[in-house]
């Protein structure tokens, strides 16, 4: 089987890590890069050791050297760009939000299976070590039947933190390209693929949305709530949502703090970082019998997450089997998105089978 050829679409600072899953393989390698600014991906070329710079798409499509795209481009694009790489007969792997509607994530879905090519959101967060280890202790009953996911983020700044440009940003501000805020429904998408990941399928959502101003006349989402009831018998979720600008957070990326736990009737999972380390903890902490003790977990560092979301695609590809999240699966947690910001604005519970 010949190496897969990847085309990385969109060559902002996120594409940094999407690169590092590939660094060192044999079976596969990034062999175009495509950005609509030339220079941006002519440099990213030179810096990722790529021969094939790209600026029209149509282009890429048409390269027989390429079998995945990876599309890091901006929310409004992500339909209209999956269908047609699917159509020319690219596996796709696009960013979250997967697309701004649940019909077009049924055009996506119907285009890769027409085409018979691999559909998968990029979701690196339930890759994280941590998470992946606290999902098996969850398997093995360490904590018990889980009940209850608690998850909190807030938004922070620090001089060390990632450097993106105000004109990377702008197009988030615009509901139109964005679909919606850049922390409820943008980070958020990340949030509630983690609670689908430990406690299973949504059935409905309860949420609250305020807005802060983040710069003159730009608004976010958030300060936010948002409760969340799972599939089956006594399963229910609290993910909160801050906008703190003026909170320094110690972190080489995003200056986001991220916290899950999810509570058991036997214990409690208590995981304590992903992007930045805000609370003086482990990364995963276990409750029970009366004590709380420490998990050890070998590979902690964020890029992990993002080198086992690319490997596990590309075991996918080699050998078969479902991708996570695949069409059907983000589709699901884009629902969940979509209801929790209906449920804020129409001031109600919001089943998920509302936004087919």
């Amino acid at each position: 089987m010949k190496p897969i050829g990847v085309c990385i679409v969109g060559c902002g600072r996120i594409s940094d890590l999407h690169v590092e899953g590939y660094r060192g393989r044999t079976d596969a390698g990034i062999v175009a890069v495509c950005d609509s600014t030339q220079a941006v991906a002519a440099a990213k070329a030179t810096a990722w050791n790529v021969d094939k710079v790209y600026t029209d798409f149509n282009d890429v499509l048409a390269d027989p050297a390429v079998d995945l795209v990876e599309l890091l481009v901006p929310h409004h694009l992500h339909a209209d760009m999956t269908i047609a790489a699917c159509r020319a007969r690219k596996h796709v792997s696009v960013q979250k939000p997967m697309a701004l509607s649940a019909a077009q994530a049924d055009a996506m879905i119907a285009a890769a299976r027409t085409a018979g090519v691999v559909l998968r959101v990029y979701e690196n967060f339930v890759f994280y070590p941590p998470v992946v280890e606290a999902k098996r202790l969850i398997g093995a009953g360490e904590i018990g039947e889980p009940r209850m996911v608690r998850i909190h983020y807030n938004s922070g700044a620090r001089d060390r933190a990632w450097d993106v440009p105000l004109s990377s940003w702008v197009w988030r501000f615009d509901e139109e390209k964005c679909g919606g805020g850049p922390i409820v429904f943008d980070h958020g998408y990340h949030l509630f693929s983690l609670a689908r990941y430990f406690l299973g399928p949504v059935v409905k959502v309860c949420a609250w949305i305020d807005h802060s101003s983040a710069a003159p006349d730009v608004k976010v989402d958030g300060p936010a709530t948002v409760m969340l009831k799972f599939d089956g018998p006594q399963r229910y979720g609290v993910i909160d949502f801050a906008h703190t600008p003026l909170m320094r957070i110690e972190t080489p990326y995003y200056a986001d703090d991220n916290r899950v736990e999810i509570i058991g009737d036997r214990g409690i999972l208590m995981i304590n970082r992903c992007t930045a380390a805000t609370v003086n903890l482990p990364p995963l902490l276990v409750f029970k019998d009366g004590r709380t003790r420490v998990i050890e977990v070998a590979r902690v560092d964020w890029r992990d997450s993002f080198v086992d979301c690319t490997r596990h695609l590309l075991d996918v590809l080699r050998m078969g089997g479902n991708a996570c999240l695949d069409g059907a699966a983000g589709k699901a947690v884009l629902q969940t998105a979509l209801a929790v910001q209906r449920s804020a604005l129409e001031g109600r519970e919001i089943a998920l089978k509302e936004m087919e």
